[in-house]
């Protein structure tokens, strides 16, 4: 039965993790409107400051790499790095309302402790001089373990991070060295330790599957060798291979990548042996201890996501993002800076925001968005939770509003889904398939077509 549904819904269909897609964003979205929407985000829900930094230094380049990542050459580019990151924080920053609260930081790359620790304190006290934060903050760093040694240690725990994220991607050297990864520089053991004893903060593993040498039993060993260091969150990724966009991928198909019968049985191998292990998937790749936040979020229906992944309805805020490539999402529209390092640099040595492109959803989208996330996070919806929150009576009359009714029934004799009057559930079947459903309600896929 499951293979059959996987055949069946073999299409292309995005990741979702906003709504509308970032490759809907329009080019002419300008600065001045951008302005004008941090503004009107100061009166929208939630409430809640989330500021995102993209560091885009990697002092290795790994040849799977999806992001906007750059190779490191010397300190003159951290530095000029650093002053433009403070320039855009001085044009943002007065326009929010100091009333509101700090919820998440989130420093993302690249390699974000390629910039250093004082430039990363220096920034935080930026923030935190102007608002003040909620109870118990979530403050969050993603660290490349090659490059983690106990100076650096000592340097994260006087930092107030109290999340760690460590992109292991693999234990097997042979496979950090096809993909060009510099393995640990100190055990994982005495990091994990560190991270939990002498900082008091959560630590999750990052792992892709489906990269070149990797096979579902390897895999499966990956996950053994995880829940031993008894890591808060196991965070699995699926590799996406991109060589168009992407140059540097197309070495790995000299490599040879899995099936992806295979990269399939990888996933479904994890997921099994990490519930067994007293592991509990939230989302779509989260797999956390029992008295972890995401998890009584995810039970309680009150997970949510943005670009920087799951977090609680309690840490959700609007994320205005800083640093090349980096993009911020208000209640009322996306914004992007430039991808381009030098243009970064110029537009606010001459005092403008970086802004490249953008999107102002319309009333109609935002309740479509409010519906895919709830698929994508909590598997479910409820009708007169989205029309809480969107302050409409009926989603259904509002104008513009696009069901596929025809595909959610044909969902829904697949065993994909349940349907009644209060919404929609999906299935534990149907958990692999629910960006099909979300693409119900996404009139850009209301006519793909389904054997």
């Amino acid at each position: 039965m499951i293979q059959h549904l996987h055949r069946k819904y073999d299409r292309f269909i995005p990741r979702y993790t906003s709504y509308p897609p970032a490759n809907r964003f329009r080019p002419n979205f300008t600065e001045k409107e951008y302005l004008k929407e941090i503004t009107v985000s100061n009166g929208e829900n939630p409430s809640h400051l989330s500021f995102y930094f993209h560091i885009p230094f990697c002092p290795t380049m790994c040849h799977y790499c999806g992001c906007n990542s750059v190779k490191l050459h010397d300190e003159n580019e951290l530095i000029a790095y650093r002053n433009a990151l403070s320039q855009e924080l001085d044009v943002a920053l007065p326009l929010l309302s100091t009333e509101r609260k700090v919820s998440q930081i989130h420093f993302g790359g690249g390699t974000p402790s390629t910039l250093s620790f004082s430039s990363i304190r220096l920034l935080m006290q930026a923030i935190f001089d102007r608002f003040d934060g909620i109870d118990s903050p979530e403050i969050a760093i993603e660290c490349h373990p090659g490059y983690v040694n106990e100076s650096f240690l000592e340097e994260l725990k006087n930092a107030r991070f109290n999340r760690i994220s460590l992109g292991i991607q693999d234990f097997d050297p042979a496979v950090l060295k096809c993909v060009n990864r510099v393995p640990p520089r100190i055990p994982l053991e005495t990091i994990i330790h560190f991270i939990h004893s002498e900082m008091n903060a959560s630590v999750n593993l990052d792992f892709i599957y489906g990269l070149p040498r990797q096979t579902p039993s390897s895999f499966l060993q990956n996950m053994e060798q995880a829940v031993l260091l008894r890591p808060d969150r196991i965070v699995l990724f699926p590799y996406a291979h991109l060589p168009q966009l992407f140059k540097r991928q197309q070495i790995l198909e000299k490599a040879g990548l899995p099936s992806p019968e295979s990269k399939l049985e990888m996933f479904e191998k994890a997921v099994k042996f990490l519930e067994t292990e007293g592991y509990r998937q939230v989302g779509m790749d989260h797999f956390v201890l029992p008295d972890d936040e995401l998890y009584q979020a995810a039970i309680t229906k009150q997970l949510h996501r943005n670009f920087q992944g799951y977090c609680s309805k309690r840490t959700t805020g609007q994320v205005y993002a800083f640093g090349v490539s980096g993009i911020s999402q208000l209640s009322g529209c996306y914004a992007q800076n430039t991808k381009n390092f030098s243009l970064y640099l110029s537009s606010l040595a001459s005092g403008h925001l970086p802004v490249e492109r953008g999107y102002v959803l319309s009333p109609s989208e935002r309740i479509t968005r409010e519906i895919i996330s709830s698929l994508m996070c909590n598997y479910a919806v409820e009708w007169a939770k989205i029309c809480e929150s969107t302050g409409k009576s009926s989603c259904f009359d509002s104008p513009n509003f696009r069901c596929n009714r025809n595909r959610l029934n044909t969902l829904c004799e697949d065993g994909i889904i349940e349907l009644n009057d209060n919404g929609i559930e999906v299935t534990e079947v149907g958990k692999p398939f629910v960006r099909h459903v979300a693409t119900c309600f996404d009139p850009f896929y209301n006519d793909i077509k389904y054997d």
